[in-house]
């Protein structure tokens, strides 16, 4: 056994005969009897007190702990008693994320988990818990998406508290705590009138950044980053190496892409002409940020796209004051579907639409896994059926074209 149970009710002594007898102790009848006693891993004492008549109980709970010693799952009795605040505190602090994720992350669980599960010790927690507080988010009127990441940092935070033996379960994980499910939307493509109609209301030193986007399939702060050292108009090559970010305070720096993945995309002819025409009324701005962090060593890059006063640009400031007047000027609604990620949209619409793969897509897309490339995109594939229509419509074009033709004719005549 791992360790062993002392009555603190008798002890033992030895009589002026030699043999031993139990007597009282100055703890006879007063708290609990037995005390389990164990040295833990770190060779630490613990202990657990058990009432009269407990004596096997105590010996079982000692029993369990050293099968979970010899299995390796030992988990501190005490350790769970560190709240859910202060654990949380400690891993956001040990996180090495980049730093826009970061605060992400900090500013969820500080407005959104700490006030409702701060103060509560993590062994503590029940499923029940979770329900109550995920109900608390829904009924604050969050949106599903937005609780959904909520609840995947709690969840992580847990996890993390489990692998570092604080607590044997993540009370997320039991099958009654369900993540807030996202409700269905499918992506809707502009149509190439809505783009040229956007791209026509913008003023003229942004209006080939709706070609990169939409041409390009570019997100946002990749167009912002995009540097003529990373075209390669001969070889019909964007080579998309980083982006724009805005750290804390909206201060900019350079970081690589989302999900730190570099790539290659087609140039279509028709967007080298206009970055090109675009290059000589703007010429390109040499820019130096600091890399991923505002401490992070300087990075400079000669940026196709900048403000008029030569400086990055400001996603916030930009979609406040170009885009959306763009878009109003264009007659198109200002609401989350429109933003500059319908341009993204758009191009993928257009190479599914041209018999591109999902895989290839998915790459150029810059996505972590062609499935979730798939899964957006799916409902845009054309149908097998149409597939098959045309298929069968085009071996039926050929052979009465081949029967009208001239030597029919001929023969008829």
């Amino acid at each position: 056994m791992a360790g062993h149970v002392q009555d603190r009710w008798y002890k033992v002594e030895t009589g002026t005969d030699g043999k031993t007898v139990k007597v009282k102790t100055d703890r006879f009848g007063v708290g609990l009897r037995y005390r389990a006693r164990y040295v833990g891993p770190d060779g630490s004492e613990k202990s657990k007190s058990f009432p009269d008549k407990q004596k096997r109980k105590a010996e079982q709970w000692l029993a369990n702990i050293e099968a979970d010693m010899s299995r390796g799952d030992y988990v501190d009795p005490g350790a769970g008693k560190v709240t859910f605040e202060q654990y949380a505190t400690e891993w956001m602090a040990s996180q090495i994320t980049d730093p826009l994720t970061r605060e992400a992350v900090e500013s969820r669980l500080r407005l959104h988990a700490i006030p409702y599960l701060g103060t509560r010790p993590l062994a503590s927690f029940t499923p029940s818990h979770l329900r109550v507080w995920l109900r608390t988010l829904e009924d604050r009127g969050l949106s599903a998406g937005y609780r959904r990441g909520i609840f995947a940092h709690v969840s992580t935070v847990f996890t993390a508290a489990v692998e570092d033996r604080i607590i044997r379960a993540n009370p997320c994980s039991a099958r009654s705590v369900r993540a807030p499910r996202l409700e269905p939307r499918k992506v809707k493509p502009w149509p190439a009138e809505r783009i040229m109609a956007v791209r026509s209301a913008l003023p003229d030193r942004y209006q080939a950044l709706v070609n990169v986007a939409a041409g390009c399939g570019l997100r946002q702060g990749e167009v912002f980053g995009l540097a003529v050292e990373d075209v390669d108009f001969l070889g019909g090559v964007v080579h998309v190496v980083r982006q724009v970010k805005l750290l804390r305070q909206h201060r900019p720096v350079f970081a690589p892409p989302k999900g730190g993945k570099e790539r290659d995309v087609p140039l279509p002819q028709s967007v080298a002409f206009a970055l090109a025409a675009h290059l000589k009324r703007h010429p390109a701005t040499r820019i130096t940020l600091p890399w991923k962090n505002l401490d992070g060593p300087p990075v400079t890059a000669s940026l196709i796209f900048t403000g008029p006063a030569g400086l990055p640009l400001d996603r916030n400031r930009f979609n406040d004051r170009v885009w959306r007047p763009a878009l109003r000027a264009a007659s198109v609604e200002t609401g989350r579907d429109n933003g500059m990620h319908a341009l993204r949209h758009f191009y993928a619409s257009v190479l599914l639409d041209a018999g591109e793969s999902i895989k290839a897509l998915s790459e150029y897309l810059g996505h972590h896994d062609p499935g979730f490339t798939l899964r957006t995109y799916t409902h845009l594939m054309p149908s097998s059926g149409t597939r098959t229509r045309a298929a069968v419509d085009r071996v039926f074009s050929d052979g009465e074209a081949a029967a009208d033709g001239p030597d029919t004719a001929h023969e008829g005549a």
